[in-house]
């Protein structure tokens, strides 16, 4: 190509491209190639004259991380040592030299905030991990609440307990968590239960309790909604219900109106989390009956119209083995083999 740059000056690029036998459409298809080459080609940006030598911009730093100015901002330290009679740089330069650091934000060696474990819960099967959690119902007064107590079962979604009462208290949280347990039969070194850090939920008589019931208690980390989802899940069905009303009057509305909401949720609300079954078939281990039904119905739909199957004979939803909360991550081994890291 470059022959026929050269030779193009004086014969023209068609007369080159033949004297070479090079078709001209390759000529140009590989000169717009080299050109563009050259012209993305970084460009190596000089220092200019003016700039701070490497030793300045070390003293700069230095300055910086010193105890005098570590929790001050650039524009502090430079009013600073002005008044004092120094000038090592603008605000802006020393703004530069933090960046390349990565110290904008915090330039003391600490941690701005401490690590919280992140609960990872697995369930197999019903009363293996329960979530509660407290939400505030409306009344007719302005603001004033009543406080509703859910505790939820992962695996099933069933509600196992609820109370409403006038305020949040951990010797009701106390009570609930004790009545509950015992009508569930639960027996020591059997459950875990998950909540956040509500004060309630963090309390020494609840956590007492659960010593002495022999109970596993994991909590949500600071300002992490995800941490239980099960649990938020349940209440935005709740609050998204079209009987939910606005406000509650006298604390005994509230209460009927919990009472036929959980036990709609319980019976009837087909939930699409646990295969389209309700959360009482499941927590009572009636889920395989009740799925091996529905395959015998579409069983018999598909022998009278196959064609409307596509060739396959329908499945009902299957239920989910594992629930988790916060499933560890997956990482493929040498062998092929999943492994849960976390």
């Amino acid at each position: 190509m470059l022959n026929i740059q050269e030779g193009s000056a004086e014969i023209g690029v068609s007369n080159a491209c033949k004297s070479l036998e090079i078709a001209r459409s390759s000529y140009y298809y590989h000169f717009r190639k080299y050109r563009k080459k050259r012209l993305e080609k970084p460009q190596e940006k000089l220092a200019p004259a003016w700039s701070l030598s490497s030793t300045e911009r070390e003293m700069v730093l230095e300055v910086l991380h010193s105890e005098e100015f570590v929790d001050k901002a650039p524009h502090q330290v430079y009013a600073t040592l002005l008044d004092r009679g120094i000038y090592l740089c603008s605000t802006s330069t020393m703004y530069r030299i933090l960046r390349e650091n990565n110290e904008v934000q915090e330039r003391r060696n600490i941690c701005r905030h401490s690590h919280y474990w992140k609960p990872e819960l697995l369930a197999t099967g019903p009363n293996q991990v329960w979530s509660w959690d407290i939400t505030k119902l409306k009344c007719l007064a302005k603001w004033t609440y009543y406080y509703l107590y859910v505790i939820l079962d992962i695996f099933s979604r069933y509600c196992v307990g609820w109370m409403v009462a006038y305020r949040e208290s951990a010797q009701l949280a106390e009570k609930l968590i004790g009545e509950t347990c015992l009508k569930q039969g639960i027996e020591k070194g059997q459950l875990t239960l998950h909540a956040d850090r509500g004060s309630s939920m963090i309390s020494k008589t609840v956590t007492q309790l659960l010593s002495d019931l022999e109970v596993t208690k994991t909590h949500s980390r600071p300002h992490v909604s995800n941490d239980n989802p099960y649990s938020e899940a349940q209440f935005k069905t709740l609050k998204y219900c079209p009987a939910f009303p606005a406000r509650f009057g006298p604390i005994e509305e509230a209460r009927d109106f919990c009472r036929g909401f959980f036990s709609w949720y319980n019976s009837e609300h087909r939930h699409t989390g646990i295969a389209l079954l309700t959360p009482e078939i499941v927590h009572y281990g009636k889920a395989e009956e009740a799925i091996g039904k529905r395959n015998e119905v579409l069983l018999e739909a598909y022998m009278r119209h196959p064609e409307r199957f596509s060739g396959k004979i329908p499945q009902a939803p299957q239920l989910q083995e594992k629930v988790w909360i916060n499933r560890p991550e997956e990482k493929e081994g040498e062998n092929g083999a999943i492994h849960l890291i976390g």
